[in-house]
């Protein structure tokens, strides 16, 4: 079994979408099926016949892309790991294979893109996840998506023939035994597209079982059905509290890859909201990015990393390596706990005083505010009918003056025990 070690409390990861398609200013690989993925969109957000979306691949040149650049900023950003879309639901390998010509390898730019932000983001010492569609609306045997097949059904696919079906399926464990030997140590694989076969279709232990082969270590996520280290939601946070590993992938804007006409951004401080959300339930945030057809990112997203980068060299301590807190802590925003210090994250402004409750009032030996250090008054209540009034883990109230606003995206109240709080 994958050792999940480094993946729990790793906080933030960065999500790259990106093939030829981005010249286009369009979706990856949805435009082509006449369908959106936003689910209360009835219509794509832009839609061309296949061969459209697939003509660009001609014409794939991305002369400013700069892996190191790219690298420096995620690791800026307090990124821990990248996930790289090395082949989408199109079909277009981001990396050089000898199981297609629908790639990289045979665009005008020629080189390895994959290799190149791999090598770059090793020099950074951050880890590597590769994304990989198990399907492929590109290769004549899966079979290719056409204008006869919109519009789109998730509920009924052409199945091809038997013989067409496993070549299909030798061409997918070629390209994956290449990403996962060719490249050095990958420490997760991103699985997609699972959704139009079934385990038994895909072979799933199989897939599961080649890649525990070629890459002991590496994790994988729950698109590879039943198979999964972790859950991936997506673009909303779960209503309940997850009972493993998981991660939100989320959008900066509306779209996962480059679209000129979305500037529907979030602002840095709901994306850092977001990622206290989703740490203080022990999850990871994996944020995304797409860069336009030139290999460069849109200067926003370059903006909101490097605001969220800042807020993280500050109060990264209340979202890396922390756990949930007890079920007995109340608040009225998202807390996050390590060792014997409790985070508040303040997502909502105090008026006059936060209250934090289910805590052991007694062992509290100093209130703070991260990143300046400021010390704030506060004062206890418990119950004195509780049983065990007088003992010093007896839970109670813990009143806190509000601290005056900082320039910070979150302020983040900081509580420091004698002891490990339960």
């Amino acid at each position: 079994m994958a050792d999940l070690g480094w993946f729990s409390g790793a906080g933030l990861g960065i999500f790259v979408h990106w093939d030829h398609a981005s010249q286009q200013g369009i979706e990856l690989s949805w435009p082509l099926t006449g369908r959106s993925i936003v689910p209360e969109q009835p219509h794509a957000e832009a839609q061309v016949t296949p061969a459209q979306y697939h003509a660009s691949a001609a014409t794939f040149n991305p002369t400013r892309w700069d892996p190191a650049v790219l690298a420096a900023l995620f690791k800026s950003a307090g990124a821990e790991y990248v996930v790289f879309t090395t082949r989408h639901h199109a079909g277009y390998s981001m990396f050089h294979t000898k199981y297609s010509t629908f790639s990289i390898e045979h665009s005008p730019y020629g080189r390895d893109i994959t290799r190149e932000l791999v090598d770059a983001l090793r020099a950074e010492g951050l880890r590597i996840g590769f994304y990989y569609s198990l399907s492929d609306w590109h290769h004549p045997d899966y079979p290719a998506f056409t204008e006869a097949d919109k519009p789109y059904a998730r509920e009924a696919y052409r199945r091809p023939p038997p013989e067409a079906w496993a070549r299909y399926l030798d061409y997918l464990r070629g390209q994956l035994t290449e990403l996962l030997t060719d490249y050095g140590r990958i420490d997760l694989v991103w699985f997609d597209g699972d959704w139009e076969r079934t385990p038994k279709e895909w072979h799933a232990p199989e897939l599961r079982a080649l890649v525990a082969s070629l890459q002991p270590d590496a994790i994988v996520n729950d698109r590879l059905p039943g198979q999964g280290d972790y859950t991936t939601p997506e673009q909303g946070l779960p209503a309940g509290a997850s009972a493993g590993p998981w991660e939100l992938c989320f959008t900066m804007n509306d779209s996962w890859a480059y679209r000129a006409d979305d500037l529907n951004y979030k602002s840095p401080r709901r994306l850092a909201q977001y990622l206290v959300e989703t740490t203080s339930r022990g999850g990871n945030l994996l944020l995304d990015v797409g860069p336009r057809g030139d290999g460069t990112l849109p200067g926003i997203e370059v903006s909101l990393l490097e605001q969220l980068g800042e807020w993280l060299r500050t109060h990264g301590e209340s979202v890396k390596g922390v756990t949930a807190p007890s079920s007995r802590v109340e608040f009225y925003g998202p807390a996050s706990q390590r060792g014997s210090r409790l985070y508040l994250h303040l997502v909502m402004r105090p008026v006059e005083t936060l209250v934090v409750r289910g805590i052991p009032v007694r062992r509290v030996k100093r209130v703070s505010l991260l990143g300046s250090g400021e010390r704030l008054p506060f004062h206890s209540a418990i119950d004195v009918h509780e049983p065990g009034a007088r003992d010093d883990g007896v839970l109670g109230e813990l009143s806190i003056n509000a601290p005056a606003p900082t320039n910070a995206l979150i302020d983040v109240v900081a509580i420091d025990f004698e002891k490990d709080t339960p």
